[in-house]
């Protein structure tokens, strides 16, 4: 097989690495079709980055490069569903999966659908200008906020709540997220951790951040803080580095001056309920100890805690596709090394693949493994000849690079004389409308 055509469906970070490890390919002329189920690419880089974190999404300096290839093209504004897939796997020698972890993991409490019980991942897409999350409505009108989780989500949404709008505006934030946020009463974030602070999943730099902001102060309780005897032996059997420098940030931390907002970090508590009448009004805690293989079990005793809004941060959850296997413990597709079980020529990459862990570097390898499979089935003459062309299935409104880089170019330009990296439009329609302008349309506009 000399030509080989591939469709990757998820324009974010593994996509990008998929897509740059498939032009590398000597052994066949490729050509490469990245779709996205919307008009603008990067994924969680655009959506799921925190807007006060400009130094991360420099890496889509990278993708814009990759997007430039001449063999590869973009369809933005194209979801992909069962019968999407099915075209696909008609037109094309391979169909590589890299749509990410979709939806998040809930608490399973009572209470947790009152108004004022959040998932962190809508929170996160509503600030960042997903235009499906435009509409959402979040309750910021207690001074009290707690958001169950310790991973940089979690850390990401305390610091956004607690971050003044002088801050804010000078990030890519959207703009209805950036008003409502100059308006918000909150003043005190209660993050919760079911086990330790040796467990916590936050990054040290996360941290770090966090102890940088002027005005505030934090709270943590010694007891909570000291290391119980079964972390304590872990880490003398294997020393970690990171774990050790995250103990020493909270020391610091504790012992900060008093500012105007707080943030109380609690550890080893489980909320057991959400309470209130028409909206949340309260949490009750149960209070963990760890057992000798450092899992959280209760000790009974329990605790109240008053609060107006909640959000649930532990972990992202992908979604099944089709008839493709689905493993809903782990929230993945199944696969071996990237290929899905029992459909050849279908492949995952990223969080689909191997569940919601790391960092967006950690994609690069994945979506590595995953194209060897490909590419090796096609050297063996696995993957069956297409037939057609993409463009006889596609509706009409789908956006090309062009497309794309028109809305780009719009949203930075009016970030500029705002001392902003770009203000993001928000509404699908109009996103859409930017990207069919004609290059002199915008620039008169």
């Amino acid at each position: 097989m000399s030509q080989l055509r591939v469709a990757v469906v998820g324009a974010g970070p593994s996509g990008f690495y998929a897509c740059e490890e498939l032009l590398k390919s000597g052994d066949h002329e490729v050509k490469v079709d990245l779709y996205d189920a919307l008009p603008a690419p990067h994924g969680l880089v655009r959506y799921g980055v925190a807007p006060d974190h400009q130094k991360i999404k420099n890496v889509t300096a990278v993708f814009e490069k990759i997007m430039r290839d001449p063999r590869l093209s973009f369809f933005g504004n194209v979801a992909v569903g069962a019968a999407e897939l099915e075209w696909m796997r008609q037109v094309y020698h391979g169909v590589l999966l890299t749509v990410g972890a979709q939806t998040d993991r809930r608490l399973g409490v009572a209470g947790e659908d009152l108004p004022g019980s959040y998932s962190a991942t809508d929170f996160v897409a509503w600030y960042n200008g997903h235009p499906d999350y435009v509409g959402h409505k979040f309750l910021l009108d207690q001074p009290r906020v707690a958001v169950v989780g310790v991973g940089n989500v979690a850390i990401d949404v305390a610091r956004i709540l607690l971050s003044g709008h002088e801050r804010l505006s000078k990030t890519d934030i959207a703009d209805h997220a950036l008003e409502q946020l100059r308006n918000c009463a909150v003043r005190e974030v209660h993050i919760l951790a079911r086990r330790g602070p040796a467990q916590a999943a936050f990054t040290n730099p996360e941290l770090r951040e966090l102890l940088e902001m002027e005005d505030l102060s934090f709270e943590i309780r010694p007891d909570e803080l000291s290391l119980d005897e079964h972390s304590r032996a872990a880490l003398e059997a294997e020393p970690d580095k990171l774990v050790s420098k995250r103990l020493e940030l909270l020391g610091q931390a504790q012992i900060r001056p008093g500012g105007q907002k707080k943030l109380v970090l609690r550890f080893l508590v489980s909320p057991l309920e959400i309470s209130g009448q028409d909206r949340v009004q309260g949490l009750k805690l149960g209070q963990n100890r760890l057992n000798e293989k450092l899992q959280a079990t209760s000790t009974g005793q329990q605790e109240g805690l008053a609060i107006g809004t909640i959000f649930r941060s532990i972990g992202y959850k992908g979604q099944p596709l089709g008839e493709l296997p689905f493993d809903n413990g782990k929230g993945i597709i199944s696969n071996q090394l990237g290929r899905v079980e029992g459909h050849p020529g279908v492949y995952v990459a990223g969080w689909i693949k191997r569940g919601p862990s790391g960092v967006i570097g950690t994609n690069k390898p994945c979506a590595k493994e995953s194209v060897q499979s490909l590419l090796s089935d096609a050297r063996e003459g696995k993957l069956q000849e297409p037939a057609g062309q993409p463009q006889q299935h596609l509706a009409p409104g789908w956006v090309d690079f062009d497309g794309w880089k028109r809305l780009d170019e719009f949203e930075v330009a009016q970030g500029q004389p705002l001392g902003r990296p770009r203000v993001k439009v928000v509404q699908r329609e109009a996103m859409l409308a930017r990207a069919r302008d004609s290059a002199e349309e915008v620039a008169a506009r």
